[in-house]
């Protein structure tokens, strides 16, 4: 074997080994992105078990729809009546004009929807997709310790940089062989 030859044939068992003990290591966290991604992209295919639809509201016309502030005091009252035992801290509104229809989001993984004009609740939700997201990026662990968003800043970093190293190094466990029988 030539010099060249040698010194390529090294590069790849270097490749190998670092795409190997890059896998072995990260195994049960590429297991759990690979899950949950998958169920996030199934979540609107789910028959609302993972996202549940969008109820229709009676009207799509702003001017006719109660004031935010309104909607917020009914959704938080039903929260209390439907779960009177738990917090429910507000994390965000999400407003569907085409639909009617007003989502509070809680930061317990659950949800209103209301009829933006006649404030009628539509739907307790469980937002089962929330909690995936969660378990997906990593912030399930700052959520439940309170970590600030540090946790999910260094597992997305982790994650990340591994799936980069495993492309380039996936990449060269198929090329680095073909272009050593090229140069033979």
């Amino acid at each position: 074997m030539s010099n060249p030859r040698k010194k390529q044939a090294k590069f790849i068992r270097t490749v190998r080994k670092i795409h190997r003990t890059t896998g072995a290591s990260l195994f049960l966290l590429f297991f759990i992105v690979s899950i949950t991604g998958l169920m996030l992209g199934w979540k609107k295919n789910s028959n609302g078990i993972l996202l549940a639809k969008t109820k229709q509201g009676t009207s799509e016309h702003l001017k006719d729809w109660l004031s935010l502030d309104s909607l917020h005091q009914i959704a938080e009252q039903a929260a209390l009546e439907k779960h009177p035992t738990k917090k429910h801290q507000l994390k965000r509104i999400d407003v569907r004009k085409n639909k009617g229809t007003v989502k509070f989001v809680f930061d317990n993984f659950y949800g209103i929807q209301i009829d933006g004009a006649s404030g009628q609740v539509l739907l307790h939700e469980n937002r089962n997709s929330d909690l995936i997201e969660n378990i997906h990026d990593g912030s399930i662990i700052d959520y439940l310790l309170g970590t600030n968003g540090w946790f999910k800043l260094l597992y997305t970093s982790v994650m990340g940089l591994a799936l980069l190293l495993f492309t380039i190094t996936g990449f060269w466990l198929w090329y680095g062989p073909k272009r050593m029988r090229r140069n033979r």
